[in-house]
């Protein structure tokens, strides 16, 4: 092995990530993988989440399927439990999990917005609690967190949702503040117009997102779930060991277009 790849080398690593049974997370899941990581897939849906973690056994490496909702505290004490009984250790956190609910602030009620930000913000939250005593004990580790373009970007139909992905861009500078002296890098990802089950919905409830997207992102083409893999490695690995609190986008250059 050169001493390239060594930097990218995930053997013997343990990863978690939250909704990583489809689309961004398991984009991801797939590279950590392929470079030699086991990989524990989070999720509600049990089946979808089995699913997963057999695909990535497949490539060569341990996989296994938690049942975890990142908005219930006990759910994820039982699921952090589980994955140190399984796989011994905690190397990696992956903070992807993410719902949305398209409406104008006037037309959404109290009960979608605490759920957004349940989810999307205070799951990140608790799973990094959670992680954090697992990978001060090995004397380093990272934590990834999946962001948005509307961490940056406001739009009239995702109150909530923007509020939640801009949070996470402050939290994961906190973190990394806070966490550097235990050697935790913590940095945030920030897709841009990915194709996932998400997005192919908000074709459908916003009118012209399709060709918005395609005008503006200057790569002409909407994302896919395995551009997010590349800086996903590189996030976890020894690569990125003097890289923390950053927020990177990766969307095609859609933030730089002006």
């Amino acid at each position: 092995m050169s001493k390239a790849e060594a930097l990218f080398d995930l053997s013997g690593k343990v990863a978690l990530i939250t909704g990583g049974n489809s689309g961004i997370g398991l984009g991801i899941g797939r590279g950590l993988a392929q470079c030699g990581a086991s990989v524990a897939i989070a999720a509600r849906r049990v089946d979808r989440t089995a699913a997963a973690a057999a695909e990535l056994a497949e490539l060569g490496v341990r996989a296994i399927p938690l049942a975890l909702d990142v908005a219930d505290a006990a759910s994820v004490e039982r699921a952090f439990a589980a994955l140190e009984q399984q796989l011994g250790r905690l190397d990696i956190l992956v903070n992807n999990s993410g719902i949305n609910i398209r409406k104008p602030a006037h037309d959404l009620t109290l009960a979608e917005w605490t759920r957004i930000i349940n989810i999307n913000l205070t799951g990140a939250f608790l799973c990094s609690k959670a992680a954090y005593p697992l990978l001060k004990r090995n004397g380093a580790g990272k934590i990834i967190n999946i962001g948005s373009m509307m961490s940056l970007f406001g739009a009239s139909y995702s109150p909530a949702y923007g509020a939640s992905k801009g949070g996470i861009v402050q939290l994961t500078k906190s973190l990394a503040m806070a966490w550097a002296a235990d050697n935790i890098q913590v940095n945030a990802i920030l897709p841009g117009w990915i194709d996932t089950e998400l997005t192919q919905q908000a074709r459908i409830d916003v009118p012209g997102l399709n060709e918005m997207v395609l005008d503006r992102t200057p790569a002409g083409r909407w994302g896919r779930p395995e551009d997010m893999a590349g800086v996903g490695v590189f996030l976890a690995s020894a690569a990125s060991n003097f890289v923390t609190g950053a927020a990177i986008p990766v969307d095609g250059g859609y933030a730089s277009k002006g």
